[in-house]
């Protein structure tokens, strides 16, 4: 297929950039409904979301009007996610054998999910869409690298029919490594969700320099923050935005310098206080982004 110039690769930022409008991932807030999604929203102080759409897919009759409703109350939708199914998250070698479009056993269930939520997505008129890929392999002699290549190919099809552009989420390999994978897959319609705390999370690397290398394809960025584990082969904690192991000065620094105008995602997927963390969260982003 002919790249469509909206996803053409782009040029770093050459001027400062002004501080960013932030959005918040819906899937954070834990709502019940959308009217429950609008009033956790409002109680941000954020009118922007990144809108999961599996709930539209899978549960119509209760989310099938949330993007008119979120228009009506304000808020802007500026990307969406999707989940693939069978993932476990318990443990890294529980992900890394369920999650994303790796395993066999889900592949045909995902590639029919994947086609409905591009569906959505047109039908709500974004230009973005981001997914865990799961743990993609590096070398060509893995004998999955060749598969996964031909399912990222294909799915990056899907969304590029409808102008869609499908962002693979950062952390479950090293920034390089993920760096090389896309210039040897070369798809136009590739780029990259960039979440630093889960560079923490599955300990592959720091954050800062992760975001050098990777800033040719990077499209949206999640601002969520981490401590990395003591027991290697185990999980990082998440933690509120500001109390982790990211440097949020460091790394805007170096966001302001090297990327184009993208959107900052407020994710948070621990704790039991997520409005009251996402507004923390919101309060450094806006003290450091300078």
């Amino acid at each position: 297929m002919a790249a469509d110039p909206l996803f053409c690769e782009f040029s770093p930022m050459t001027q400062p950039q002004s501080m960013p409008n932030l959005a918040v991932c819906s899937w954070s807030l834990q709502a019940t409904d959308p009217h429950d999604l609008i009033a956790r929203l409002q109680a941000t102080g954020i009118n922007r979301v990144q809108l999961e759409l599996d709930p539209l897919r899978d549960d119509p009759k209760v989310w099938g009007d949330t993007p008119a409703m979120l228009r009506d109350a304000g808020v802007t939708i500026v990307t969406g996610m999707f989940r693939c199914v069978g993932e476990d998250y318990s443990t890294l070698e529980s992900i890394r054998s369920t999650g994303g479009i790796a395993p066999d056993s889900t592949w045909e269930q995902n590639l029919k999910n994947i086609r409905a939520a591009a569906v959505l997505a047109k039908k709500i008129g974004l230009k973005l869409v981001t997914f865990h890929a799961g743990f993609l392999p590096t070398e060509e002699s893995d004998p999955m690298f060749s598969k996964l290549l031909q399912r990222l190919d294909e799915v990056s099809d899907i969304f590029m029919v409808h102008n869609i552009l499908l962002g693979l989420e950062t952390g479950q390999e090293t920034a390089p490594a993920l760096a090389d994978l896309l210039r040897k897959l070369n798809h136009p319609n590739i780029g990259v969700n960039f979440d630093p705390a889960n560079m923490i999370l599955y300990d592959k690397g720091d954050p800062v320099k992760a975001l050098q290398t990777l800033a040719p394809w990077i499209r949206q960025v999640h601002i969520k923050d981490a401590r990395r584990t003591k027991v290697p082969g185990t999980w990082g904690e998440e933690v509120v935005v500001g109390t982790g192991e990211v440097e949020w000065r460091a790394f805007f620094a170096t966001f302001r310098q090297v990327i184009f105008n993208v959107n900052l995602a407020i994710e948070r997927e621990a704790g039991d206080r997520r409005v009251a963390d996402i507004r923390a969260a919101r309060a450094v982003v806006e003290r450091t982004f300078i």
